[in-house]
């Protein structure tokens, strides 16, 4: 009978351990959680700091020299045409001429070229306080419209720009279709026309993917109140390419978007003639537009940026050596004896 009751006391005993091992919220071991994982944990020795700092260095600085000598050798034209092509008698009122459909607003200016540029030239239109990244303007758009036609009619995002009048879907429905660039530029060199390409220059992945080869532009820019360009109705949305750069948004308030490129070599002191049409509305919200002709180098266009900040950070870290080599020299200190870090030592003697 006792080793009846033993064996029941130890059986219910063996059974609470379980339930309360069941109840328990300690973690299943791994070294993952534990952070016993092999790691690189690396002893900042004065040695080990100034090779790193001086290695550093050694690789910015002919990578911020190469940076800034290509920057250096981008032609780049930036003229400012928005109070340019103001007439003095709406110097006052430029937003009354901008609006009015009686008033000319082509205006020829003469630019000189200051040195050589070689083709591709690119030709950009640059806006200055346009926040084509508000939250609302962004999302007024319909990306099914614009690549299916079968799905003309516009959700609710492009409000207020979804529907004509009389209840007729608007396509490219949406704020941002309907605030299209409309300036145009004319370009003549010693009698000579030159002619800007306007083929390729949006992103093929949003030509092939974004825009549809049988949706074609419907009801657009045909209501009371006109926003910006307007666009050929017997073309598709996927030839447009106007278009197709104008709606991918700019981050900053200050953007460049592509206008074409001329394929044509300027010399140096090649006077341009350049014919605008000024017909985008930036004076109400205080605006800028400028008229940008850059060539290109291996990094792109001109960006003096880049090349200095390699600069300063290679410079610093040669400066930052020295500085620690000086003192090392000067002012030597001992070193602890690595041997009594943690992961040096033995598991067992930490316990014992």
């Amino acid at each position: 009978m006792a080793d009846r009751g033993g064996t029941g006391s130890g059986g219910g005993g063996g059974q609470g351990a379980l339930e309360t091992a069941k109840k328990s919220r300690k973690p299943k071991y791994s070294r993952f959680s534990q952070q016993e994982l092999p790691a690189c944990k690396p002893i900042l020795t004065p040695g080990w700091v100034i090779t790193t700092f001086i290695s550093i260095g050694v690789v910015f600085i002919p990578i911020g020299l190469a940076s800034l000598f290509a920057s250096q050798r981008v032609t780049e034209i930036v003229y400012q045409y928005d109070s340019d092509c103001i007439p003095p008698e709406f110097s006052d009122d430029s937003v009354e001429f901008i609006k009015s459909d009686k008033t000319n607003k082509t205006c020829t200016r003469t630019i000189t070229v200051p040195k050589q540029m070689k083709s591709p030239i690119y030709v950009y239109y640059q806006l200055n306080n346009f926040y084509q990244n508000h939250r609302r303007y962004v999302k007024s758009r319909d990306d099914k419209q614009l690549w299916r036609k079968e799905d003309e009619t516009s959700s609710q995002e492009c409000k207020p720009e979804d529907f004509t009048a009389n209840g007729q879907p608007i396509v490219p429905c949406g704020l941002i279709a309907w605030s299209l660039f409309n300036d145009t530029y004319k370009f003549r060199v010693n009698d000579k026309v030159l002619e800007v390409n306007k083929k390729n220059i949006a992103w093929s992945s949003d030509r092939d993917h974004k825009f549809g080869s049988d949706v074609y532009p419907k009801n657009f820019q045909s209501g009371t109140l006109i926003g910006g360009g307007k666009l050929n109705s017997s073309i598709p949305l996927n030839q447009q390419e106007d278009l197709i750069v104008w709606m991918r948004p700019a981050a900053l308030p200050t953007f460049r978007k592509l206008y074409g490129k001329i394929e044509t070599d300027l010399e140096a002191n090649d006077k341009i003639n350049i014919v605008i049409e000024n017909n985008y509305n930036t004076y109400s919200f205080g605006g800028k537009k400028k008229l940008v002709l850059s060539t290109t180098s291996w990094m792109g266009g001109k960006n003096d940026f880049l090349g200095l900040a390699y600069l300063t950070v290679g410079g610093l870290c040669l400066f930052l050596a020295i500085s620690f080599i000086l003192v090392y020299v000067l002012k030597p200190r001992p070193l602890g004896d690595p041997s009594y870090l943690s992961w040096n030592r033995n598991a067992a003697g930490i316990l014992n």
